[in-house]
This record gives C-alpha cells, structure tokens and sequence, in this order.
C-alpha cells in the first residue's frame, strides 16, 4: 500500500463531513495495517503509547465525546475501554497510567479495529442525518485530533523499533537516497520590525490555543532561508558543541551530563560515519538534510554556538505569512526529512512546512484573550500551557491538511523524540 494511500488531505472547507471523517479513520486503519499485533502492544518508554492505544484513544474521543453524550440508545462497545483508553481528561473518568499503556495486552489489536468499526458505523448514522452546529464542531475537532495521533503512531513506533536490535523498518526497508555534499550556505531574509498580527483568525478550524488573533511587536529581525543540516550539527558535534557548558542553559546542561548526549537521538556512529534510525530502517545520516530529533536545549546551544538565536513564534507566524503552506509531509513516502529544495517566489525562504517541527524560543503561553472550552473538550490544550516551548511548521510525519500558518505544536525542552529541527534568527 503507497504512503499516499495512507494520508488523505483535509479541505477544510469541505462541506462533506462524513466524507472526512472517513478519510481520517481510513488514514490511521492503514497505518495500523503495517504493524503486528505484537508491534501494536508494546511501549517502549514512558512519553510514547502504543499503536493500538492510538487507535483505541481515538476512537473512544468520537465515543466518549459525541455518541455517548449525543445519541439515544447508543451501545457502548466495551465499558471497561473507557478507564483503558481515556488520556488525560479528568472530568471524563479515572483511566490507565500513561506510563503502563503496554501492559493492556488485551484487547488485541483486531479488536481494536472492531472496535473502531463499531463506533464508525454509528458516526456514519449520525453524520448522515445532517448533525447540528455543535456536533459538526466537535467532529471537525475529532478528526484533527486523530491525525495528531497518526503522527504520535509514527514517531513511537519508530522509537520502539529503535530499541530492537534488528532496527525493522515501518515501510519500504529500501534505504532512502542520501543527497551527499553540502548545500549552499544558508541566506538570511530579512523582515522590518513593528505592530504584526499573529494567530487564527477564526475562518475555518483552529485548536483553541492558535487564538486569538491579537498584536504583538517584533523588533527588525533576519530568518535563515532553511533549517539547520545534519553536516553543519556534525560540524557543531566535533566542533565539542556537547562538551561546552558556555553553550548550554543550565537545566540542558544538566540533561547532557546525565543522560550522556552527544549527538541527535537515534544517531550511531560506525567505522567513523553516523548512522540514525529512521521509520524506513537504520540509515547512512544525509547530511544535506535537515538536522532532527533535537531537544529544544540543543536546538538553543547550537544557535548560541553559531552566534545566532532560535525565532519566536510572532517573528516564524509573520515570516510564514506569504509562503504555500507545502512540503515534505506524511503523505510523500518518504518519512524523513530532505534536502532543501529552491526558494519560495517572492519570500526567499524554504521549508518553512514540513521536514521537521521547528523549536522556537517562545514558551507555550496562552494568548491574550485566551479561554479554555468548557468542559472535558476544554482541558485539550490549556492544562499544559507551563513548562512547555512552541514549535512551528509540521514534520515529514504530519498528515497533509493538519497544518496551518497559526498551529502551535509544543513539547517539554528536553523532549527528542519527535521530529524537531531548527531554524536560526538574528537580529536586525
């Protein structure tokens, strides 16, 4: 089955919910399609889940959400998944320890997929009687939610098959070309300072922590036309970029004398060269491609070692203002960052989307104006605005159509798991 199979893209204009609600849960059906049952169960570290959680969890969103709150003489498929496959959502129910998701052995993963089909033939029933306004929201909101998960299920499947010694590939073992050489020097664009709006805009779906939309003041600024590459992290890395404190804020400088960081996470080195895991097997480290798998302490010691610094969100939104939001997404095949490729017309920069999330030096604060949605839907994002910093743009595991100019993905600073990169900022 080609990976473009896999991911539909999402107009989010389209009138047609049924139709996109089927292709979200089709998206994710066919990535479970590529795993074991055993590949589906196991956890391999506290911050990931398994699959089949994935799978369960977003099925019982639309379950828990909609059918049991909304629809008359609806059957629960199961009442005990509702302590096994709720997430975070306190109002909702006591639920499984996040970090013992693994030991749900039972159900197996083909009923999981009974599962999923139960619930979707009643969304099927309900969406095809016209839902009101409010059903509708709740819907559209659903459907993003389980694409965060398709790319939670890419990102910790490929962490539990780092952890097996035969480093098994996701899809299409064949190895991926590696472009080899260095690209140009990256070029700085230049933007004026001032009064800018950032957030959505309320046109269309946004989560609720992208508004809303409100001023904020930038100071003249310069982005670099492209994001941080594998050879200039190797540069970094043999440079001693892992042995200086003077690089380092203080609680990264911590993480790097404990847990003994050297280089990105899934990278070997063998017989001199650098090596990483990737979802398509263990692979030769492109170094014309995007540097990933980047805490945002490392992202921020090699802007400080290179004399530059990491954007803030305001200074990414309003650079990102004019640029197609295209790139090297989910839905290319390829599931791991490329090359740069020419610029953009007119803006001058390149990959802004796609490739690898970029950490800003922005911490995940609500807007001003913000307000959580009353009850369980509003603990989505607002609970965890504290400890956390942004990232910008989507990776090459985010579904296409899950990515607007005013989405803000965050994670803890020493998060490195997920496909985070950099882009550096200076002055202007």
């Amino acid at each position: 089955m080609s990976a473009r199979s896999d991911f539909l893209a999402l107009d989010a204009r389209s009138s047609d919910l049924a139709e996109r609600y089927r292709a979200v849960r089709e998206a994710s059906r066919a990535l479970g399609s590529h795993l074991s049952d055993a590949d589906a169960t196991v956890q391999s570290m506290p911050d990931a889940s398994p699959a089949k959680w994935h799978l369960a969890h977003t099925t019982w969103f639309f379950e828990t959400m909609i059918l049991k709150e909304r629809v008359p003489g609806y059957r629960v498929f199961d009442e005990s998944y509702n302590f096994l496959f709720n997430s975070y959502y306190e109002t909702v129910g006591e639920r499984q320890p996040r970090a013992r998701r693994g030991m749900v052995t039972r159900p197996s993963l083909e009923e999981v997929f009974a599962y999923r089909a139960h619930v979707d033939e009643a969304m099927d029933r309900l969406l095809s009687e016209g839902p009101d306004a409010e059903v509708a929201e709740l819907v559209g909101l659903g459907c993003q939610h389980e694409q965060q998960h398709q790319e939670l299920l890419l990102t910790d499947i490929l962490h539990l098959f780092s952890q097996n010694p035969l480093k098994p590939a996701f899809k299409d073992p064949g190895p991926v070309a590696v472009e080899g050489g260095e690209p140009e020097p990256a070029n700085f664009v230049s933007f004026e300072g001032g009064i800018v709006e950032i957030g959505h805009d309320g046109e269309g779906f946004a989560f609720d922590c992208e508004g809303p939309r409100h001023r904020t003041l930038i100071e003249p600024y310069r982005l670099s036309d492209r994001l941080v590459t594998n050879g200039e992290w190797i540069a970094f890395i043999e440079d001693g970029g892992y042995r200086d404190p003077l690089l380092w804020l203080s609680a990264g400088w911590a993480d790097v004398k404990e847990n003994g960081w050297s280089m990105p996470f899934y990278w070997e080195k063998r017989g001199g060269d650098y090596w990483t895991m990737t979802l398509r097997g263990f692979q030769p480290v492109d170094r014309s491609a995007p540097v990933t798998h980047l805490s945002y302490f490392e992202a921020d010691a090699f802007a400080a070692w290179a004399g530059k610094r990491l954007p803030s969100e305001a200074e990414w939104e309003n650079a990102a203002a004019g640029v197609p939001m295209e790139g090297n997404f989910a839905d290319t095949g390829r599931l791991r960052p490329k090359p740069a490729g020419g610029r953009e017309e007119g803006t001058g920069l390149r990959q802004m989307f796609g490739d690898c999330w970029e950490w800003t030096r922005s911490a995940f604060l609500p807007y001003p104006g913000f307000k959580a949605a009353p009850g369980a839907v509003g603990e989505y994002n607002g609970k965890f605005m504290c400890g956390q910093f942004v990232l910008r743009g989507g990776s090459c595991a985010t579904p296409p159509g899950h990515i607007r100019r005013t989405y803000r993905n965050f994670f803890p600073p020493e998060a490195r798991w997920q496909f985070t990169g950099l882009r550096l900022a200076e002055d202007g």
